[in-house]
């Protein structure tokens, strides 16, 4: 059955080309085009879309407005159209925490180079929101743990129980274990590495503001997000949280309670110097799918502190981080994955859980709690 859409842009020209894109695939049906936010709202009641493409800037009700009526009445996975400036950052994140899901250039010339570039990336980038998961990020803000049941549909994963340690000692290796319910010892980590993509915005957002000030570990950040967006993702993780956080740049040191953010359109990259841990910003290969690419930043992690590195795979299409993780644990490192029920998107953690290199499976919400109890 082909995914219904619903357009929602202010701008005729947008929706009518929009719709001639999406309707040249079998695969989608394009039900209806609103014209502003309000009746964006309202006929996604009407038509239950599968998926609504959405503007923010609109008369009558924004996008960002539309984005929070629409996951109160009924969560729909919603692709936001954004521009890539400074502004168009600030707009998408907001949208994306009220609910949207992803997010690509309103301007087409910016998102392909030709016609069938375009259609493609379109279509596909609408078949994989479709799958997501919105209502996800509507929880509320991380809560003690309790005991979580494992859903089915991970047989990797077993359901909680309280072990003893010798109980732990003797897991099978390779299986990725739920550890949150009970106390496990801390590690000392010269450094923990955090990679996600879609959905990621917020899921950092959530880990990383349960962290105190004195974090014992410096943190290296790989979101997948254009060059335009990763100042303004940097300065508003920076005022959420305890720690500090900032985009990294050419020659930072790692320091506890320091997360630095790979920059948009960049490869980060982590070396060793004189026993200090220190940040080179390259412009990496074009032929690469990711810049930045997680699978980079946790490989050098992996060389310059063998054995000594967390490594986090969050939320994300693809498997980008399932390789670095390899490489992470071949060195003797820790890798934990997220869960797919608490994903947006079950991509990039599936990866790794299912290469079967995940020491633990959490939900979103044991992660900052685990950080907490499991690093020195």
């Amino acid at each position: 059955m082909a995914v219904s859409v619903l357009v929602v842009d202010d701008s005729g020209f947008f929706r009518k080309r929009l719709t001639e894109v999406l309707n040249a695939s079998d695969k989608i049906k394009v039900v209806g085009a609103a014209r502003n936010g309000r009746e964006g709202v309202e006929l996604a009641e009407q038509l239950r879309p599968d998926v609504i493409t959405m503007d923010y800037e609109m008369p009558v009700m924004d996008g960002i407005t539309a984005v929070r009526e629409i996951m109160k009445r009924r969560p729909v996975p919603v692709l936001m159209f954004s521009s890539l400036t400074y502004e168009g950052a600030r707009v998408t994140l907001d949208a994306l925490e009220a609910g949207a899901v992803d997010f690509l250039p309103k301007n087409f010339e910016e998102i392909a180079g030709n016609s069938s570039q375009l259609q493609k990336i379109l279509i596909d980038r609408i078949l994989d929101v479709a799958r997501s998961r919105p209502g996800q990020r509507l929880a509320a803000a991380p809560r003690p743990v309790t005991p979580t049941p494992v859903a089915p549909v991970r047989p990797a994963v077993r359901a909680p129980r309280r072990e003893t340690s010798a109980e732990a000692a003797d897991a099978v290796p390779g299986t990725p274990v739920r550890t949150a319910a009970r106390k496990v010892a801390s590690r000392r980590y010269r450094a923990v590495g955090i990679g996600t993509s879609t959905g990621g915005p917020i899921a950092l957002q959530r880990v990383l503001s349960g962290l105190p000030a004195n974090f014992p570990a410096p943190l290296l950040l790989v979101q997948h997000m254009p060059a335009s967006f990763t100042p303004a993702f940097a300065e508003r993780l920076n005022k959420l949280c305890r720690i500090d956080v900032r985009q990294a740049e050419d020659g930072d040191l790692l320091e506890p309670g320091l997360a630095l953010l790979a920059p948009g359109g960049k490869q980060m990259m982590v070396e060793q110097r004189g026993g200090r841990g220190r940040v080179r910003i390259l412009s990496g290969d074009d032929r690469l799918n990711y810049k930045p690419s997680v699978d980079l930043t946790f490989g050098s992690l992996a060389r310059s502190f063998p054995g000594e590195t967390l490594g986090i795979v969050l939320t994300g299409m693809g498997a980008d981080g399932r390789e670095g993780c390899r490489l992470m644990k071949q060195s003797g490192s820790v890798v934990w994955s997220q869960d797919e029920q608490s994903s947006v998107i079950y991509g990039m953690p599936m990866a790794v859980a299912k290469a079967g290199l995940s020491d633990e499976v959490l939900s979103l919400e044991e992660f900052g709690p685990r950080l907490l109890d499991g690093v020195h």
